[in-house]
C-alpha cells in the first residue's frame, strides 16, 4: 500500500473555489468507541468555520485529526491540497508538510517556560523554516506587536498572564505562516474579562481573511464573527449552515436543547 498523501497542483487563480479544508467521511474511533462518525464538511479560503455542541461531540478530536495528531480511522482530510487517507502510511516529510500548513492553538498554552515570549515564538522558525536568528526575531517582534504584546518580548510566560501567554500561543502559530489556523477552546481556561483580549485578536484575524477552524462555547463569536456554524454530538454534525439562521431557527431538537442550555448561562 503506498502512502497515503498526496498534493494537488492547486491554482487560487484558477481554482478560487478549492476548500482550504475538506474532510470527506471521517470516523475516529478508540477501540470499540466512535468519536467521529462519517464528517464531512468543507472550509473555504477566509471562511471561519466555528464548530459547537456538548461535550464528548468529537469536536476536539475533529481539529486534531485536521493536523494529524489523530490519526483518522475512515474517510479522507484534504488541507491546502495536501489530501491524507485514512490507514495508509505517512512518512515524517509528509507529515510536516501537512503540519506547515496548519497552526493549532490549544486550551492550554504550551509555551516553554524557561524562554522568553520573543524566544517562544522565534526558535519554532529557526527550527521548522530555517529562517535566520535575525529573521525569526524581526517576525516574532511584529508578531508581538500584532496581538497587543510589543512590550513583553522578553518576558517569561510565567510571568504574563493566561491572557497574555495565549495571544503569545497565536503568535507562534502565525509565525510558521500557515494557511489555515486551528482553536480548540482557546478561551475556555480563562476568565471571562481575559479571554476577551484573545478573542479580539481571533477577530481581527478573521477580519485580515485568515482561513479558520474555531472550537468554542463562545456564542457571540460563533454567532457573529463566523461565517460556517456546525453542529455537533455524538460523533456527527446535526446540522450545518449560516450561524445566525442555525442561532434564530434551529432544525434539529438536540441542536434546540443544546442553544437553550447555553445561551441561559450568558
Amino acid at each position: 500500500m503506498g502512502h497515503g498523501i498526496s498534493e494537488a497542483i492547486v491554482d487560487p487563480i484558477q481554482r478560487p473555489d478549492s476548500p482550504a479544508i475538506r474532510l470527506h467521511n471521517v470516523d475516529k474511533r478508540f477501540g470499540e468507541h466512535t468519536v467521529l462518525d462519517q464528517v464531512s464538511l468543507s472550509v473555504d479560503p477566509g471562511q471561519v468555520l466555528a464548530l459547537i455542541g456538548p461535550s464528548g461531540a468529537g469536536k476536539s478530536t475533529l481539529l486534531r485529526c485536521i493536523n494529524l495528531l489523530e490519526r483518522p480511522t475512515g474517510g479522507t482530510i484534504t488541507v491546502d491540497g495536501v489530501t491524507i487517507e485514512a490507514g495508509h502510511t505517512v512518512s515524517a516529510n509528509e507529515l510536516a508538510k501537512l503540519r506547515s500548513r496548519v497552526g493549532m492553538v490549544f486550551q492550554s498554552f504550551n509555551l516553554f517556560p524557561h524562554m522568553t515570549a520573543l524566544k517562544n515564538i522565534a526558535l519554532p522558525q529557526q527550527r521548522v523554516l530555517g529562517r535566520s536568528k535575525k529573521e525569526a526575531e524581526d517576525r516574532a517582534h511584529a508578531l508581538l506587536k500584532r496581538v497587543g504584546l510589543a512590550d513583553k518580548a522578553q518576558q517569561y510566560p510565567t510571568r504574563c498572564s493566561g491572557g497574555q501567554q495565549q495571544r503569545i500561543a497565536i503568535a507562534r502559530a502565525l509565525a510558521l505562516d500557515p494557511k489555515v489556523m486551528l482553536f480548540d477552546e482557546p478561551t475556555s481556561a480563562l476568565d471571562p474579562e481575559v479571554g476577551l483580549e484573545v478573542l479580539r485578536v481571533m477577530r481581527e484575524l478573521a477580519d485580515e481573511g485568515m482561513t479558520m477552524a474555531v472550537v468554542t462555547h463562545e456564542m457571540q463569536f460563533a454567532r457573529n464573527v463566523s461565517d460556517h456554524l456546525v453542529v455537533m454530538s455524538q460523533g456527527r454534525i446535526l446540522e450545518e449552515g449560516d450561524p445566525r439562521q442555525i442561532f434564530a431557527n434551529p432544525q434539529q431538537q438536540r441542536t434546540r436543547e443544546f442553544l437553550r442550555a447555553v445561551l441561559e448561562r450568558e
